[in-house]
């Protein structure tokens, strides 16, 4: 019975944990679902909800395509650079669904547990964007079963509001920019390990303890987005 249990947790034969929390980390039922939605204790990966507002979701937007993607750019790579610093950022995806659930998350996996920990707990101290940011752990762990399919490939008919993840996606040569930088300074940087599996951070300048992350493209920092909420 009890390896019956562990191999549908979290499936859709589970009748006790809520099968698509598990799946993409959010439920549109949210505390009213009638499953559990039980937050990992430790994780790869973070979520934080509600970032990214899509200004093409607004009727009255007229900016054009190359504007929306330019503007979604500067976003992901603020983002990118910013939770480079914790660790060894593997992946990073932004939600462009409208469901109340999905809309604008933020999703990023580390390579190590402590390196997701380190970075929860600072964006919980944090805004970005004049809007307070409220991470957790989040157990998604493989995005190809969280993303909606049927929108890769161009015939999901829900849209939006989909309950499955549709990603807005990053210029290519942005992504591939910013993932030799990660790799270029982590080799010029080696992490240093712990008994944790993760590595800490390098002093930086100021007394703050961060990891090193890729430069901004254009030498911008970022941190006309990025304040620290006041105690």
């Amino acid at each position: 019975m009890a390896s019956h249990l562990a191999n549908i947790f979290g499936t859709e034969q589970d009748r006790v944990n809520c099968s698509f929390y598990y799946k993409i980390g959010a439920c549109r039922h949210g505390d009213r679902c009638s499953r559990k939605h039980i937050k990992p204790p430790f994780s790869q990966t973070i979520l934080l909800p509600n970032v990214y507002h899509n200004p093409a979701h607004d009727p009255v937007c007229k900016l054009s395509e190359k504007e929306l993607q330019d503007g979604f750019d500067a976003v992901y790579e603020d983002l990118y650079c910013e939770l480079s610093k914790f660790g060894h950022l593997l992946e990073l995806h932004v939600c462009d669904n409208v469901g109340d659930h999905l809309i604008g998350n933020v999703y990023a996996r580390y390579e190590w547990e402590t390196e997701a920990q380190a970075a929860v707990d600072n964006c919980n101290q944090r805004w970005y964007a004049g809007r307070p940011l409220y991470a957790e752990l989040s157990p998604v762990t493989d995005f190809r079963e969280a993303c909606c399919r049927q929108n890769e490939n161009g015939e999901c008919n829900r849209g939006g509001f989909c309950n499955f993840m549709h990603l807005r996606m990053p210029s290519p040569i942005l992504l591939k920019e910013l993932r030799h930088g990660q790799k270029v300074d982590r080799k010029l940087h080696p992490p240093k390990q712990t008994h944790g599996g993760g590595w800490e951070p390098k002093p930086r300048e100021g007394g703050r303890n961060r990891s090193s992350s890729p430069h901004r493209r254009g030498g911008h920092s970022g941190e006309d987005r990025w304040t620290r909420k006041q105690a």
